[in-house]
């Protein structure tokens, strides 16, 4: 009998799993400050994909203030965005499936 048949499967695929583009604080320093920071200005500079839904984290530090326009974003990352002078806002979008 083949390998792949003597042994079990295992592991999940969710169908409806959904994928986001991850965009951190720390590559947030290359915008001007003042900006507003969307999904376009990101695909522009080369951060994320188009297409797919943006999530915000909160890995780095942020200096500057923008107003930035995501799909998701952290509770650490909210507050260290308002904390510099900025504003999160977050869009009710669809989001898209993996696969």
């Amino acid at each position: 009998m083949p390998l792949q048949r003597r042994l079990p499967k295992f592991g999940f695929t969710n169908p409806t799993r959904k994928t986001y583009e991850i965009i951190t604080l720390g590559q947030l320093d290359r915008f001007a400050t003042g900006s507003v920071i969307d999904a376009a200005a990101l695909a522009t500079a080369g951060l994320v994909r188009t297409g797919r839904p943006v999530k915000l984290l909160a890995n780095g530090s942020l200096t500057k203030s923008f107003t930035i326009k995501v799909d998701k974003a952290s509770e650490t990352a909210r507050a260290a965005v308002v904390a510099a002078g900025g504003t999160v806002e977050m869009l009710d979008v669809t989001v898209g499936q993996e696969g």
